[in-house]
């Protein structure tokens, strides 16, 4: 591996969140997809994220999506419960509230909307941390959140022990080397077409909205790249770029096109709730033939 600092593995999906037809929390089906990614190959969970639909479930469904996938995997993979929100106090609420129901970490965004300037920032991600004794991984995803993390901010950070990693989605690829020959901190890709990049210059790996649907074959990159196959590694990495513009670059959110796929496919999702909206026709039949051109290669 190009790292051994892997404190929540280093294939992670961010799981959708599966909804019954009439839009209520499915837990069981919660279980069965947690299991089947497990067992397809990803090594850690991450639930309540952006692909988890987080602003539109309850602080009790995210506690009990928690529980109910922790129950399903048991031991085989850490659980990382995604608790970031516009409010630092809620955020705390919601932290504490994830380590009660099981998880092994917390995915904390930077507060959207409001802007805070980076010491605000700052103080948020350490109060945060304080609050309950799991490991946390700060989210930089400034496309959504109006607020980037500044790389001086991830250095200061990187001093807090229980600040340990980034989910980077900042689409600043020097950034992200820098911080990392400076910090410990473990880094994983937050798009899906920074996989294979971001682990051959030192990252940890990725947390994945494709893997949803194609588990084993994104892990497939990184275990090329680990046993020396480079150029392996690279043509997997091509071979899954289709699916990952289609999920990820087609003018629809990772979350209405990981539930389109994987409804069409048979596996727990159910619908998106509002103000999402669901994939059409003409975008569900392309994921389609993006995913059966990947898997039956």
């Amino acid at each position: 591996m190009t790292t051994t600092n892997s404190p929540f593995g280093r294939t992670l999906c961010a799981m959708i969140t599966p909804f019954t037809e009439e839009g209520a929390l499915d837990l069981a089906g919660a279980q069965r997809l947690a299991d089947r990614l497990v067992a397809e190959g990803c090594d850690g969970l991450v639930l309540s994220g952006t692909t988890g639909e987080s602003p539109t479930t309850s602080d009790e469904e995210k506690a009990l999506l928690v529980r109910a996938v922790r129950e399903a995997v048991g031991g085989r993979a850490p659980v990382l419960a995604g608790v970031g929100t516009s409010d630092t106090r809620h955020t705390v609420e919601l932290a504490q509230a994830a380590e009660k129901a099981g998880a092994d970490g917390l995915l904390v965004v930077a507060p959207y909307y409001s802007k805070p300037p980076q010491d605000a920032l700052e103080a948020h991600f350490r109060e945060v941390a304080d609050a309950s004794g799991l490991p946390v991984a700060v989210y930089d995803i400034p496309g959504r959140t109006g607020a980037r993390v500044e790389p001086d901010t991830l250095l200061r950070l990187a001093e807090h022990p229980r600040i340990v990693a980034v989910k980077d989605c900042s689409y600043d690829f020097l950034a992200a080397q820098k911080v990392m020959a400076r910090t410990e901190l473990a880094y994983y890709a937050g798009c899906d077409e920074h996989n294979l990049a971001l682990y051959a210059v030192g990252g940890t790996g990725y947390i994945s909205t494709v893997s949803n649907a194609a588990p084993a074959q994104l892990r497939a990159v990184l275990d090329a790249f680990d046993a020396g196959e480079t150029a392996q590694a690279a043509r997997l990495q091509q071979r899954a770029t289709p699916l990952v513009e289609a999920m990820m670059a087609a003018g629809l959110p990772g979350s209405v096109t990981a539930k389109a796929l994987l409804n069409e496919l048979g596996l727990p999702a159910g619908p998106v709730r509002s103000p999402l909206r669901p994939a059409g026709r003409e975008a569900t039949d392309g994921l389609l033939r993006a995913y059966r051109s990947l898997v039956d290669a």
